[in-house]
């Protein structure tokens, strides 16, 4: 399973990234067909604390899923998002069941 980080505007230290890849290596326990993610870490220019923005991009077999959340830290947003791909995981592994 392939994982790639891109941090636009920031370079992003080791710690972050094996907290990236930590947690993307739990969620593809889940779910067998996971070829790779494609992680996106972003500063927004906003003035609120929540500027920290994470993209990740499930690659699997068919239709890949993604998922786009904002938080305080990046370490929250990767949770949050990782949440959201799990649910969607669920409801695409109850898809292709019922077919």
């Amino acid at each position: 399973m392939k994982v790639t980080i891109s941090s636009i505007h920031f370079k992003a230290d080791v710690k972050l990234e094996d907290f990236i890849r930590e947690k993307t290596a739990k969620l593809s326990k889940l779910f067998d067909g996971v070829i790779g993610y494609d992680v996106t870490l972003r500063l927004d220019s906003a003035s609120n604390n929540e500027n920290k923005i994470a993209e990740i991009r499930m690659l699997i077999p068919g239709n890949d899923l993604f998922a786009k959340k904002q938080a305080k830290s990046f370490e929250e947003a990767v949770d949050n998002a990782l949440e959201a791909l799990r649910r969607q995981v669920k409801k695409h592994k109850e898809k292709v069941r019922g077919l």
